[in-house]
């Protein structure tokens, strides 16, 4: 369970260090727009 918390906290730490770069923000949302696609 702490292994499951420790993973969800350096998800959720990674997900607000790439939101707060406005290149990396693009980035990210051009790979998931890609990802989505591809379906």
């Amino acid at each position: 369970m702490k292994r499951k918390t420790l993973m969800m906290t350096t998800i959720g730490l990674g997900a607000a260090y790439l939101l707060r770069n406005p290149d990396s923000r693009k980035k990210l949302i051009n790979q998931f727009q890609t990802m989505t696609k591809r379906r």
